[in-house]
């Protein structure tokens, strides 16, 4: 069988709800990569949070990490990185319309670099996976570069209402996509970013086409990634956008849909 290039989303995809990966996904994943295939992560995640999985997995492939904002090799210094961050310029317009609507925090990110608005020690414990540099107060003081993603944390009802807002106002200058449980999150990085173009970059790299892309996701951060493999896969406990454009929809992450699905696609 030809290679294939397998991309995994991490939240609620390739780690179960205790974020982990199960024995039988990762031994699936290892029989794939001894066939040749190639197995690589795209994650809104930064790579402090994600490295723990990078290195279990024993990957040697580029990551896209940030939704595409940060995309780089971990295992090869030479590996161009493109790191796209959202003008400082957009982030405090960005800042500065949203404090009409109820939002709990802001948090920016510079790679690995953290910035948290209001003091929070529940947000402190989240953002301090792989010992980032943090600092607390307002971004229209503390931040001073162009940040790699900003992140809007408000209550399950007022998240669609900023969503909109952005939509309506700063369409043309970022992207939005909101995260999964355990928080409402918004997450926002630079106009036409997602984690597909990264990982066309990294395919065309690899000369392995589309047609031989398997990805999985099951938030609305994984749309254009589904849609723009050759065979889109979206977990059970996907949103059902996401479902609707799939080509296939496998078991839940819980329920080993990773492996599931690549041992009949993949022979294994």
């Amino acid at each position: 069988m030809k290679e294939h290039l397998i991309v995994l989303d991490l939240d609620g995809t390739l780690l179960t709800d205790e974020q982990k990966i199960s024995a039988l996904t990762k031994e699936t994943l290892m029989k794939a990569k001894a066939a040749g295939h190639h197995v690589m992560i795209a994650t809104g995640r930064p790579y402090r949070a994600s490295q723990i999985y990078y290195e279990e997995l024993g990957l040697i492939t580029p990551i896209v990490n940030f939704n595409g904002a940060f995309v780089h090799h971990p295992r090869n210094a030479q590996w161009k990185s493109i790191h796209t961050p959202v003008d400082i310029r957009v982030v405090h317009d960005v800042v500065e319309s949203i404090h009409k609507y109820e939002y709990n925090n802001l948090i920016a990110e510079v790679i690995d670099d953290v910035y948290i608005h209001r003091e929070d020690e529940a947000m402190l414990n989240i953002f301090n996976m792989g010992s980032p540099h943090v600092r607390m107060g307002d971004l229209k003081t503390t931040l001073l570069e162009d940040p790699t993603s900003l992140l809007i944390q408000a209550n399950d009802a007022n998240v669609p209402i900023i969503r909109q807002h952005l939509q309506d106002v700063h369409a043309e200058l970022i992207e939005h996509r909101r995260w999964g449980a355990p928080y409402p999150i918004i997450e926002i990085v630079r106009k036409g970013l997602s984690k597909a173009v990264g990982i066309d970059q990294i395919a065309k790299e690899m000369g392995i086409p589309r047609e031989r892309i398997i990805a999985f996701g099951d938030e609305d951060n994984d749309l254009e990634m589904i849609e723009y493999a050759g065979i889109g896969v979206a977990m059970s406990n996907g949103i059902d956008q996401l479902k609707n454009i799939a080509n296939e929809i496998t078991l839940s992450n819980n329920e080993d849909g990773v492996a599931k699905l690549l041992q009949e696609r993949l022979k294994l």
